[in-house]
């Protein structure tokens, strides 16, 4: 078998992956790059709420500020033939479009639709093509979901639990909070004949909110599946509650009564709990289908409004600028974006984490959390998440819980 391990040279001007990764050395050690799987398309680069802790307008980087305020039939249309483009030549079976914000809505249920038929007319016949937007909500009418339903547009909804927890940071610029309306269009999604296009929560996680009643508030919305999310810090910039101490676990704690909660009432066909999910699939040996935890190789790609090509668009949470890579729709094919440094450094698994977590029993599970946690200015992205302890008590907790299970069932 031919080594594959990563060739890495540090430059000290630099921060690790940016000149640092070398793709040439990387294709010389027998790696391969694989495609896009997952687009997301900033539709509309505006929003109509003002949320405390939202990436794209409370963080570190500003760039919605030049960005036109909704994506252009030419641009849409570059997107679609750049899309189609790296199917073929790759032969995929399936791909999927997330539409995004900002909040997508905005640009309005009917470029939703054609942007969902531009791309599937483009691509061969024989891919898949599953479209969802991920909506705060606010804007999802009756008939909104008539539209997309006809579309056959998924939908995600953002909701951070009950309606004082919500509205503590889901506001409209004016001050005044959105669970009311969020709620009332989820109670549209989840009755027939929309129902078929609810494909889960989104949730972000506030430790001042009681864990078992932000769960219990989002199963009322009879979801197929909840997101729970970390808020987005890092080393130079900490999350809420999230202090430098390895003896503090604070969003382990939080989680913990909530996996306790889900893992004993589950049944088939109920709510799943993705971060949970992932954890129990990578404890079991199996892959992990999240950027949020393990090794599996990392297929996202997001298309700016104006056309520009950009890694996940969280890294913004770290400085100005991360998440560019200096290529566009007009210009460039996707497979340019595989030769990237910060895209390789995001496939190649194991080779990308810093020492003390490829030395950890934990690595292959926990893969050093997700990328953009792990930023420390001026030294880039190869550490452990700032989250370390709590991921590592959190993925403990669970294999204690399952492992007995697991091996009763296999000693039979």
């Amino acid at each position: 078998m031919r080594d594959t391990r990563v060739t890495l040279r540090r430059r000290n001007s630099h921060e690790w992956p940016i000149d640092v990764l070398d793709a040439a050395d990387l294709h010389a050690s027998g790696w391969e790059a694989s495609p896009f799987t997952d687009f997301v398309l900033k539709v509309c680069s505006r929003c109509n709420l003002n949320c405390g802790y939202c990436y794209i307008y409370n963080q570190a980087d500003d760039s919605w500020r030049h960005q036109p305020g909704v994506m252009s039939r030419e641009t849409l249309s570059s997107t679609a033939a750049r899309i189609a483009e790296h199917v073929e030549r790759h032969g995929q079976p399936e791909i999927r479009i997330v539409f995004h914000g900002g909040e997508p809505l905005l640009a309005g249920t009917a470029f939703l639709a054609d942007a969902a038929r531009l791309i599937r007319s483009a691509v061969p016949p024989s891919t898949r093509v599953d479209c969802t937007t991920q909506t705060n909500g606010v804007l999802l009418t009756g008939s909104a979901l008539d539209d997309l339903l006809r579309a056959d547009i998924g939908v995600g909804v953002s909701i951070d639990g009950a309606p004082d927890d919500h509205d503590r940071h889901r506001q409209f610029r004016g001050g005044r909070g959105s669970h009311a309306e969020v709620a009332a269009a989820l109670r549209r999604l989840a009755a027939r004949p929309h129902d078929r296009l609810y494909r889960g929560l989104l949730c972000t996680i506030d430790l001042d909110n009681d864990p078992l009643g932000t769960y219990e508030s989002l199963l009322e919305f009879r979801p197929p599946r909840i997101d729970f999310l970390l808020p987005h810090g890092n080393w130079t910039t900490p999350p809420p509650g999230r202090s430098t101490s390895p003896d503090e676990t604070p969003y382990a704690n939080w989680l913990i009564p909530v996996f306790a909660e889900w893992y004993e009432n589950y049944r088939p066909g109920g709510t799943v709990v993705r971060l949970f999910e992932e954890i129990l699939s990578l404890i079991l040996g199996g892959p992990s289908h999240s950027e949020m935890i393990g090794t599996s190789r990392v297929g996202l790609l997001v298309i700016e409004t104006n056309g520009a090509l950009e890694q996940v668009d969280t890294l913004k949470s770290a400085y100005q600028g991360a998440a560019g890579v200096g290529l566009d729709v007009f210009s460039h094919p996707f497979d340019a974006l595989l030769e990237h440094p910060a895209i390789a450094a995001r496939q190649i698994g194991l080779e990308a984490l810093c020492d003390t977590c490829r030395a950890c029993d934990l690595a292959e599970i926990c893969g050093a959390g997700y990328y953009p946690h792990r930023y420390l200015a001026g030294d880039g992205y190869r550490n452990p998440s700032v989250y370390c302890p709590d991921l590592m008590a959190l993925i403990r907790h669970v294999d204690a819980q399952v492992r007995p299970e697991v091996e009763a069932v296999r000693a039979r």
